[in-house]
């Protein structure tokens, strides 16, 4: 068991590493990026951030309620809605920006803006992290197929997190932030994988029946916040631009999924 344990800990450990890689990318841009570049790199987060709900939690969630049996759409659907409602309470209790509004209504709407970002990644992290430990889990058995199968989940989870990592960082260059600042954030939105996987492991039995709606949830966080508070930025006031980068985003980040 311990042996299997260090695997799920080694697994969402490289994919920790990969989302710091992400992250990193922020060291590749001098310190004033342009408002251009800044709404570029949000609306590339953006796409990033719709495809991994679909292909990275709401495609999987139906497709692990349907192998214990439960229609696809129940979890996926209520999921969904939970995380959607989850983040909306969350964004009333915090001081709240519209796009494109010059004043806050509250005194922190910088702050605020960076925390839903990060607070949708991180959400989004932590059921792929309890799908590499329950992967370990299987792996505990024996069966040379489950541990091929786990070890190929966590590459796959990894460089997909490449891109996660810079969705976070990049974008919160705009809200004033430090590169080491951003960075930081970036790093730490990829800290719940290895936590994740770690407690799905323990608790397989009750966990696995719950990931289809933990998945379903994370996805309805990550669209909720991206309709909300980066497409709306991103497309104005260069609607062109902020098109083309969702779709640059959403794009790779499906090929990344699709492939693996």
């Amino acid at each position: 068991m311990s042996h299997a344990l260090a695997w799920a800990a080694g697994g969402t450990g490289f994919t920790f590493l990969m989302t710091t890689l992400g992250a990193a990318m922020v060291f590749f841009f001098r310190k004033a990026v342009s408002a251009n570049i800044q709404r570029i790199f949000l609306g590339f987060a953006a796409g990033v951030m719709i495809a991994a709900s679909v292909w990275s939690l709401l495609i999987p969630a139906m497709e692990e309620a349907q192998a214990a049996g439960v229609a696809g759409w129940l979890p996926a659907g209520g999921g969904f809605v939970l995380g959607v409602a989850f983040l909306m309470l969350l964004d009333s209790l915090l001081p709240h920006l519209h796009p494109g509004a010059k004043q806050a209504e509250g005194l922190n709407s910088k702050w605020q803006r960076s925390t839903m970002l990060m607070l949708a990644v991180t959400l989004h992290n932590l059921p792929e992290g309890m799908v590499v430990g329950l992967a370990a889990a299987l792996a505990l058995h024996g069966d040379a197929d489950a541990v091929s199968g786990a070890l190929a989940l966590s590459l796959g989870i990894g460089l997909q997190n490449i891109p996660e990592g810079a969705a976070v960082s990049l974008p919160l260059t705009q809200s004033g932030r430090t590169r080491g600042q951003s960075f930081a954030a970036g790093a730490a939105s990829g800290l719940v994988e290895p936590l994740g996987a770690v407690l799905a492991f323990v608790l397989a039995e009750w966990v696995g029946a719950a990931l289809p709606w933990l998945m379903s949830a994370a996805a309805g966080c990550m669209v909720c916040v991206t309709a909300q508070e980066m497409i709306p930025e991103a497309v104005e006031p260069d609607e062109v631009a902020g098109v083309i980068s969702i779709v640059l985003g959403f794009a790779l980040m499906m090929a990344l999924d699709v492939a693996l």
